[in-house]
């Protein structure tokens, strides 16, 4: 994903903003890639470049080493593509299997897209997060013959719930386009909604077959300023790409108004994998970070306090 991505949506006083740094593409042994596809090789003008790591850039045709898309000719425009999301069936329960339908429009032609390109091995990545922060999802819906996708969630509980699509329309630029879901409490009455109570969580985190810690620089994070976060993997032997990615990470803000979908910028020998990440608020916030070891996808999340400038 491209190094800063932003993506608003309008809904009530809530706001979309999302920022990627794509994962760098490298052998089994993790080993950190150059930064850009011709490293050393600057004779003609870099008009080639990466349309998700607009940092990437090249002379000649070619794949980006972070995130393995093929390279477009100059920086395209990016324009939002409006989104379609219903339901069925259309009173939603909480407890009760319900049908997500995303249909993606041309904004310039009004037609509903048929045709995506893929990425990090998917055609669509979905997020999904409840308003208390305790329920997460990544998965990807399935591509109907019309270009529409359909995705069949259980939400748990009563509440709101925020959906993220991350997609790239065929002859568009790669789009992060979120929706806000409210489940009613009993079908009639609106549930409370109120920010998440998060208290902060890092150190060593227990996932499925492996244990993470993070430790961050600097120690406490400023808001506005880049953040690196270290991932340190135990045990790390078995670690394989999960998606066409060494990680994958979800951040979102204690308000539900910032949600950050996230890549790692550099690998450290197989037991360490840094992300890189602004975050655009003081606030709190949860993150996702997911890791495959020997076919076995691990999901673990850390709670980080986000200060002013002083």
């Amino acid at each position: 994903m491209a190094v800063a991505r932003l993506a608003a949506v309008a809904f009530s006083v809530f706001s979309l903003c999302a920022q990627t740094a794509g994962p760098i593409a490298g052998a089994a042994s993790l080993a950190s890639a150059p930064t850009t596809p011709q490293a050393g090789k600057t004779a003609g003008p870099l008009d080639w470049v990466c349309p998700m790591d607009r940092d990437i850039r090249s002379d000649q045709p070619g794949v980006c080493p972070r995130c393995g898309m093929t390279l477009v000719l100059g920086i395209p425009n990016e324009v939002e593509y409006p989104m379609e999301l219903t339901f069925s069936p259309k009173a939603i329960r909480a407890g009760q299997k319900e049908r997500l339908t995303f249909r993606v429009f041309d904004p310039k032609t009004g037609k509903q897209v048929d045709h995506f390109q893929v990425v990090h091995e998917k055609l669509f990545h979905m997020f999904a997060v409840s308003q208390d922060l305790s329920f997460f999802i990544h998965d990807h819906p399935v591509a109907e013959p019309d270009g529409a996708f359909h995705y069949d969630a259980i939400f748990p509980k009563p509440g709101l719930y925020r959906i993220l699509a991350d997609i790239y329309p065929e002859g568009g630029t790669p789009q992060l386009i979120a929706r806000t879901i409210i489940v009613p409490g009993d079908g009639k009455s609106m549930p409370v909604l109120a920010e998440a109570k998060l208290q902060p969580s890092l150190g060593v985190q227990h996932a499925s077959n492996m244990d993470v810690e993070l430790t961050t620089e600097p120690a406490k994070p400023i808001a506005g300023m880049k953040t690196l976060l270290f991932f340190k993997i135990r045990p790390a032997d078995g670690l394989e790409k999960y998606l066409g990615a060494w990680g994958h990470m979800l951040a979102a803000s204690d308000d539900l108004v910032d949600l950050i979908h996230n890549h790692p910028f550099l690998t450290y020998g197989g037991d360490q994998i840094q992300f890189n990440l602004i975050f655009p608020r003081a606030r709190t916030y949860r993150m996702w970070v997911q890791f495959q070891r020997k076919g076995v996808v691990n999901t673990v999340e850390f709670t980080v306090p986000v200060s002013e400038l002083e």
